[in-house]
């Protein structure tokens, strides 16, 4: 799997927020909207010189990647001194782990991308995904619940809201299809 720019990766995404970290930082109310959220009242003190949501971000997902990376490989390599080399870091580092948990690894990855994306602001990263409920293309990010909802009218909770699919589940949805048909098209 190839780490470079020009593939829609969780490290190019991860790059991505990363510089969107240092262009759009959160200088205050002063017309600057928060990312997932509405502008608050005006602070005693300046704001702070970056964006704290994907900084936070970053942080729980960098950790997520170590924790897995550690998890099957406890004699893993040190982490790369920058951090979106931790998902080149975590495939050298888990290159010979069983297939089950290379498979949870993509999974992971994958999540990532998503995730990172939709931190970024790009939503339409959901609409390509088939519903793992209802399979068909009605999924959408509903920026009011910060979650990924089905609009497919029949495909509702037992309450009657809408079926409402995380982040996780899509990723495990998206690898195993894409690994059925590579079995499908290797025979």
């Amino acid at each position: 799997m190839a780490y470079g720019d020009d593939k829609d990766t969780a490290a190019s995404r991860l790059r991505h927020l990363t510089e969107f970290l240092h262009e759009h930082p959160i200088t205050g109310p002063e017309g600057h909207s928060y990312i997932g959220s509405s502008p608050r009242a005006t602070r005693a003190f300046p704001g702070l010189p970056i964006n704290v949501r994907v900084l936070e971000h970053t942080d729980r997902t960098v950790a997520e990647v170590v924790e897995y990376t550690r998890g099957v490989n406890p004699d893993a390599s040190p982490l790369p001194e920058n951090v979106q080399d931790v998902y080149r870091w975590c495939v050298e580092n888990t290159v010979n782990a069983p297939e089950a948990e290379q498979q949870r690894r993509e999974i992971l990855e994958y999540k990532h991308q998503l995730e990172h994306a939709v931190a970024g602001g790009d939503i339409a990263v959901i609409r390509p995904h088939r519903c793992p409920e209802c399979r068909t293309f009605g999924l959408m990010w509903d920026k009011l619940t910060q979650r990924i909802v089905c609009t497919n009218g029949e495909c509702v909770a037992e309450d009657g809201t809408s079926t409402v699919v995380t982040f996780d589940r899509l990723a495990v949805a998206h690898v195993t299809n894409r690994k059925s048909l590579r079995r499908v098209s290797a025979t």
